[in-house]
C-alpha cells in the first residue's frame, strides 16, 4: 500500500532497506512483494505500470544488508531496574516456541550493520554513526564470512556442548578451556583456509572479537539454550560451506577437519536429551525434532552404534549440507558419537581428549 501511494505521486523513488537477519535479504523482501503487485495488476487493482515501477531498481531499490549485534532473550535484571523506576508492564513473554520477547531489549556493544549503497532518493550520512556502506558483493561477503566460518559456526558449537555439559550461559563457556579451544580450532585452524575475505572487514580480527570481548562478555546473559533453537537449520550453512570448500579445494582435505566432525557428534549426542551426566534436558525448539529424535530414541548411554543406525540422519544434505557417508566423514562422527556415549563424563572426555590431540 505504501508503494501504490509512491507509485501515484509521480514515481517517487524509495530504497526498502530489509533488517532480517538472513542471507540476500533484499533478494527476499523483494521476492515477497512482487507476487502481491502481479496478483493485484492481474486482478485489475492496479495499474500494469505499477509492476514495471517496482522493477525498476532507479527507482524502488532493495538494498541487501548484514546485520551482527548479539541479542539474548530480554534479563530479568534489566526487567527489575524498570520495576524499581516504576516503569509498569516490562516483564518478559514466554512464546509458544518457547523464546522470549519484551518490551525493552538487552544487547551487547559491539555492532556491525553492512548495507548495499542503493537509494535511489538519496540517504543521511549515516556512516557518520558507523554504518558501512559498500557494493552487494561485498555485503554478501561479510554475510558469508560471518555464517560460514567466523562467528555462527562458533556460536552453535557452544551452543550444542553448553547444553550437554549444564550451562546456561554463554559467557560462563567461556572459562571452559575445552570449549574455547574448540571453537578457536573451529575458527582459526578449520575456518579461516576457506575464509570468504570481504575486505572491508579482516576476519582474523573480526574472530578475535568474538572469543576475547564478544562471548566472554558478562553482562551478555545469553544461554545455549536460546542459540541451539533451529540447529538442524543452521548445520548446513555453518558447517556444511566449510566442508564444501575443502571438498573444492586442491591443497585442502576433509580428513583433516577435527572439530567440525566434533560438532555434529555432539549434536546427535544432544538429540538423545541426556546430558553428560545422565539427565534428561529438553531440547531446544526445531522444525526437525519431531522427525530425528526417535532415529536415536532407543539408544541408551553405553550403547555402541553403526553408520547404518545413523544412515538417514547422516545422509541428510538438507541438515548437513553434504551427505556425511559420501564425503567419508560418517565413521569419524559415529566413532566420535559412541566415545560420548560410554557412560556419564564421557562427553567431557571425549572433548578434552580429541582437542588435546589436534593440538599435537
Amino acid at each position: 500500500a505504501l508503494l501504490i501511494e509512491r507509485f501515484h505521486a509521480d514515481q517517487l523513488p524509495i530504497a526498502l532497506v530489509s533488517m532480517d537477519n538472513c542471507s540476500h535479504n533484499g533478494e527476499k523482501l523483494k521476492a515477497a512483494i512482487l507476487p502481491y503487485a502481479k496478483a493485484w495488476a492481474a486482478n485489475g487493482f492496479v495499474e500494469p505500470a505499477f509492476v514495471e515501477y517496482l522493477n525498476d531498481e532507479s527507482k524502488v531499490s532493495f538494498p541487501w544488508s548484514m546485520i551482527d549485534k548479539i541479542t539474548p532473550r530480554p534479563d530479568d535484571k534489566v526487567g527489575e531496574i524498570f520495576r524499581e523506576d516504576g516503569i509498569e508492564d516490562m516483564d518478559p513473554i514466554k512464546t509458544a516456541r518457547g523464546s522470549f520477547v519484551a518490551p525493552f531489549v538487552n544487547a551487547e556493544e559491539t555492532e556491525y550493520l553492512v548495507i548495499e549503497d542503493s537509494f535511489p532518493n538519496g540517504r543521511p550520512a549515516l556512516e557518520k554513526g558507523g554504518l558501512i556502506f559498500t557494493d552487494r558483493e561485498t555485503v554478501n561477503k561479510v554475510e558469508t564470512m560471518k555464517v560460514t566460518t567466523c562467528l555462527n559456526p562458533l556460536h552453535t558449537a557452544l551452543a550444542v556442548y553448553g547444553c550437554l555439559l549444564g550451562y546456561t550461559l554463554i559467557s560462563a563457556e567461556m572459562q571452559d578451556e575445552d570449549l574455547v579451544k574448540l571453537i578457536k580450532t573451529i575458527g582459526y585452524k578449520e575456518g579461516l583456509p576457506v575464509v570468504t575475505n570481504p575486505g572491508i572487514l579482516d576476519p582474523k580480527e573480526f574472530i578475535d572479537t568474538v572469543i576475547n570481548v564478544r562471548f566472554p562478555n558478562p553482562f551478555m546473559p545469553d544461554a545455549p539454550q536460546r542459540i541451539a533453537t533451529d540447529t538442524s537449520q543452521k548445520l548446513s550453512v555453518r558447517f556444511g560451506e566449510t566442508i564444501k570448500s575443502y571438498l573444492k579445494a586442491q591443497d585442502l582435505d576433509t580428513e583433516s577437519l577435527e572439530a567440525i566432525p566434533l560438532v555434529f557428534a555432539g549434536w546427535l549426542r544432544y538429540l538423545m536429551q541426556i546430558n553428560d551426566a545422565g539427565e534428561k534436558f529438553e531440547a531446544s525448539a526445531d522444525p526437525l525434532l519431531e522427525e530425528l529424535c526417535p532415529i536415536v530414541a532407543e539408544i541408551k548411554l553405553g550403547d555402541t552404534v553403526t553408520v547404518a543406525d545413523l544412515e538417514s540422519i547422516l545422509t541428510n544434505e538438507k541438515v548437513f549440507g553434504v551427505n556425511l557417508i559420501e564425503i567419508g566423514m560418517a565413521d569419524k562422527v559415529v566413532a566420535l558419537f559412541n566415545e560420548m556415549n560410554k557412560a556419564p563424563g564421557a562427553i567431557r572426555t571425549t572433548l578434552h581428549d580429541t582437542l588435546e590431540k589436534i593440538g599435537e
